[in-house]
């Protein structure tokens, strides 16, 4: 079972997908990668983030950014979206995305910070799994050395 679902828009954002994959995986939390876009197949995303099992979503999205907040729209589980440069140095993407309507929230990362994304999923299930939780301590005490 995914605790974590990162679902990308289309198959352009794999990079960023994948870069938040592999620090999923460094920390040894469970995933699973999906491209489905709000605008082009919303009834296929519907159906998936309904039966998600996944407790937090990481939702990968550029241009008008629509995916992190359709997803949030679907689900009372955390949703961490990941604006993406694509136009306007990702700007556009980024007040996209922040600017969800009250009831609606979406947590925010830095534009293409895919990374940072991870280990805020890993962190919300860190507060309920404590080896999870040692882990990161230990990643960051591995960074912090660096």
């Amino acid at each position: 079972m995914a605790q974590v679902s990162i679902i990308v828009g289309s198959e352009s954002d794999k990079e960023l997908s994948d870069a938040a994959a592999g620090q999923l995986s460094e920390l040894g939390v469970a995933f699973e990668q999906r491209t489905l876009s709000a605008h082009r197949n919303p009834k296929a995303l519907a159906s998936y983030v309904e039966g998600s099992d996944s407790d937090v979503f990481i939702c990968i999205a550029g241009l008008s950014a629509a995916l992190p907040g359709a997803v949030a729209a679907l689900t009372i589980k955390p949703v961490i979206g990941v604006p993406k440069e694509a136009k306007l140095a990702g700007l556009d993407s980024l007040l996209s995305i922040v600017q969800m309507p009250t009831g609606v929230p979406v947590a925010t990362v830095g534009i293409d910070a895919a990374k940072n994304a991870a280990l805020l999923a890993a962190e919300i299930l860190g507060v309920s799994d404590d080896k999870l939780a040692e882990r990161i301590r230990e990643y960051r005490r591995k960074r912090a050395g660096a």
